[in-house]
C-alpha cells in the first residue's frame, strides 16, 4: 500500500487530557496516516486546527522525538523561547529529553494544518510546563498525575466531582 487514499482515512477529534482540560481541543482533529498504513516504529499524523484551536497543552517529551511541518494556513509555535510565526513549509523539531515545552496555536480566522512525525516507544513520559501535570504512557494507556507523581485534584482538571 505505497500510496494512501487520504479520502478513506478519517479526521478524528479526540483528546486524552483529563476533565475540562480536554475542552480547548474540540476544534483539533487528527488524521492518523502512519497507523492507517501499518507503520509501527514512528507515528505520522496530519493535524487540523480550526481558528483559535491549540494543538496541545505546552509540553515536552522525555523518550520521543517530534517533528512538525506546517502544510496549510498560518500557526504560531509557542515554546520556551517565545512565539514564532509558522507558514506552509516551515518546520520545527523537538528532540527527546529537550525540556523546551511547545505547542502550536491557530490565531487566524482560517483553518490550518500540520504534519507531525514522532517516535513510537513502549513507554513515554511528557511534562506540561504551564501546569503541574505529567503523563506516563504505556500499553495500558495514559496516566495523568502531578509532576511529582501524586494524583491530580479535581480543581486541577476542572472537574466538579
Amino acid at each position: 500500500m505505497p500510496k494512501l487514499d487520504l479520502s478513506k482515512i478519517p479526521f478524528v477529534s479526540s483528546c486524552s487530557y483529563p476533565g475540562k482540560l480536554a475542552q480547548p481541543f474540540d476544534d483539533r482533529s487528527t488524521q492518523r496516516l502512519g497507523a492507517a498504513s501499518g507503520l509501527t516504529q514512528y507515528g505520522v499524523n496530519m493535524v487540523r486546527l480550526e481558528p483559535g484551536a491549540p494543538s496541545s497543552l505546552r509540553h515536552y517529551h522525555v523518550q520521543q522525538d517530534e517533528f512538525v511541518m506546517i502544510t496549510e494556513g498560518a500557526l504560531t509555535l509557542i515554546d520556551d523561547d517565545g512565539e514564532h510565526d509558522m507558514l506552509p513549509g516551515d518546520c520545527a523539531s523537538f528532540p527527546a529529553g529537550d525540556a523546551n515545552a511547545h505547542q502550536l496555536v491557530n490565531r487566524t480566522d482560517a483553518p490550518a494544518a500540520f504534519l507531525v512525525v514522532g517516535t513510537h516507544t513502549e513507554t513515554e513520559t511528557a511534562f506540561y510546563s504551564d501546569i503541574d501535570m505529567m503523563v506516563k504512557v504505556d500499553q495500558s494507556g495514559f496516566d495523568f498525575t502531578r509532576k511529582d507523581g501524586s494524583p491530580l485534584t479535581a480543581d486541577q482538571i476542572g472537574d466538579e466531582t
